[in-house]
């Protein structure tokens, strides 16, 4: 999580050890009863993540990940040619520059449904909003995206 919003292998390093950290000085407040130890951690790194974009007060950047960089590629039985490796990266390439025209608002609610897969009652959990905010988020995001792919095309 720490990379796909840095985009930097040792901040994302550094923020995912900070985390832990965290994470174990903070463990006697998790409340299961309040949701899974999964969302808790996630909700841990959010923070942490926040935190790190407050202190460099620099724009966030969601890096590429293993579901965006393979897409409709991610089922072939056979290695990808180098061609076909360097059309994956520039379809990933463009698609995070299409996530950083997005708020940090909707750009989170996006990466956290698209990329990380999580459910909406756990986003709504992380991020410590009403599900329907959540959808709202995640389409208004995906809008957007597809507005900007449209006025921007990659080039086959």
């Amino acid at each position: 999580m720490a990379y796909r919003y840095t985009g930097h292998f040792h901040t994302a390093e550094e923020l995912t050890q900070e985390i832990f950290l965290k994470v174990y000085q903070n463990l006697s407040s998790f409340s299961p009863e309040v949701g899974s130890l999964r969302n808790w951690i996630m909700r841990v790194g959010r923070n942490a993540v926040i935190d790190h974009y407050r202190a460099t007060r620099r724009e966030k950047y969601v890096a590429g990940s293993e579901e965006i960089e393979t897409l409709d590629f991610h089922e072939r039985s056979q290695r990808p040619s180098p061609f076909d490796n360097l059309y994956l990266r520039e379809k990933a390439e463009f698609l995070m520059k299409g996530l950083q025209t997005l708020t940090p608002e909707l750009k989170e609610a996006v990466v956290l449904r698209d990329i990380e897969d999580l459910t909406y009652q756990e986003i709504a959990q992380i991020l410590e909003i009403p599900q329907g905010t959540v959808k709202s988020r995640i389409n208004r995001g995906r809008v957007e995206l597809a507005k900007w792919v449209k006025r921007n095309p990659l080039e086959d």
